[in-house]
């Protein structure tokens, strides 16, 4: 097999099946920064040898075995108890040859990866760590695309989660998945983390179109599901139908050229209606316990924008009210900017600036999307010189290429007044 088809084979694995791997190798060596460093070492392997001898038919089974032989050669090296060694390979052993030769493809890790998450939420690591962790270690999300989100240095962000590996390592951490009393603590944090991954996906999902099938954004959508089977609470169900409304919107953010387009100028027709059907559905049953959460709301929010479909129109004071609930419960700077754009249609930009102004310019000072509504409701205050600094901080700190145009667009449009 040549290389570049070999590689494309490991990448479609590795996208796949690393999460799954690592919670596996994590789960019987109780040790996450092992696994971790056992399948990269694994992967590095693989990269090497399937041009030169072919991808193996149980692909991610070799990576297992060759992850599992990393480790106990690690074991070794760092002088671990030969009974100890043993028994875990032992038990990798006894592992693939359940999994098969031609079958892992179909086995399900999920059950694997969401205890894993689980463990990652356990009391004892920092609460602040608890949903990084878990982005990281289950879905391979790189430090640095996360410190955006938590609003932290990377490097910060790195040695909080080397700290809490190191404790769930030396503090034996059970690797079993909660007793029901347990679970209402550590959900939250799990939810967080799912919709966190989705949210960094479509990032990658707006780069490359042809990865959308099997990017972040799909494993995420994928654990929701298996999440709200396992365990139907209503902040679960909740979560799902957020992440259902907007997959169904995800043919109509990008145009023919790939350039962004705002929510409230997509095209609705190209809008997934069986998808916002089953979204409603699953908001629907959440809702008949009669116990409100974020996800639910913040679904709701997605339930209104789905209206359109039918009335035309967006209901801005029906989405201005249900922010506020958002708030109440949680006041982000994500929710904060949600509310004021808002706001900015329902009232108008002079009453919207004045929410914005008031906002502590130390939370938001290297968060793009404040700098892009700012320089919107600047511009729609024909404020030129105000909007044409805004648009340039935004633009500085965009990641997506097609957001970039789209911010260069409206800049541009500034410009030219």
């Amino acid at each position: 097999m040549d290389g570049p088809a070999a590689d494309a084979a490991l990448t479609e694995v590795v996208r796949h099946q690393r999460g799954r791997l690592v919670a596996l190798l994590a789960a019987r060596t109780r040790d996450i920064a092992a696994a971790e460093d056992a399948v990269g070492e694994a992967i590095a392997q693989a990269l090497l040898t399937w041009p030169r001898e072919g991808v193996p038919n149980n692909a991610a089974g070799w990576l297992l075995t060759v992850a599992r032989n990393r480790w106990l050669d690690a074991a070794r090296h760092a002088q671990v108890q030969v009974a100890f060694a043993a028994d875990h390979l032992h038990r990798c052993e006894a592992l693939v040859a359940e999994l098969g030769t031609d079958t892992l493809g179909a086995f399900d890790f999920a059950d694997e990866r969401l205890k894993l998450m689980f463990v990652c939420a356990h009391p004892a690591i920092d609460r602040a760590v608890h949903t990084p962790l878990m982005l990281q270690v289950v879905l391979g999300v790189p430090v640095e695309r996360m410190a955006g989100i938590f609003l932290v240095g990377s490097g910060a962000l790195g040695q909080r989660l080397s700290r809490a590996k190191s404790k769930i390592r030396d503090a034996g951490v059970a690797f079993d998945v909660p007793v029901q009393s347990e679970i209402p603590a550590r959900l939250p944090a799990v939810l967080d983390a799912i919709y966190g991954a989705y949210g960094l996906g479509w990032e990658a999902v707006q780069a490359d179109a042809a990865s959308c099938a099997s990017g972040l954004a799909d494993e995420a959508l994928s654990l929701g599901r298996l999440l709200a089977e396992l365990l139907p609470e209503p902040e679960v169900l909740g979560l799902l139908a957020l992440m259902l409304f907007c997959e169904s919107r995800r043919g109509a953010r990008r145009n023919a050229a790939g350039d962004f387009v705002p929510l409230d100028e997509q095209d609705v027709a190209l809008w997934d209606q069986a998808m916002m059907q089953e979204a409603a559905a699953t908001l629907a049953r959440a809702s008949q316990a009669g116990q409100l959460g974020r996800y639910q709301l913040e679904a709701a929010v997605q339930s209104v924008h789905a209206q359109r479909t039918v009335s035309g129109q967006t209901d801005w004071s029906a989405l201005a009210l249900l922010y506020q609930g958002l708030l109440s419960l949680a006041p982000t700077v994500g929710y904060q900017l949600g509310f004021i754009g808002v706001l900015a249609r329902w009232q108008g930009p002079r009453v919207a600036m004045e929410r914005l102004t008031a906002m502590p310019l130390v939370s938001v000072r290297d968060h793009q999307p404040y700098w892009a509504l700012r320089a919107h409701l600047h511009q729609a205050l024909g404020e030129r010189d105000e909007a044409d600094r805004a648009y340039s901080l935004a633009l500085g700190l965009a990641r997506d290429a097609a957001v970039q145009r789209f911010l260069q667009a409206r800049w541009a449009s500034v410009r030219a007044r």
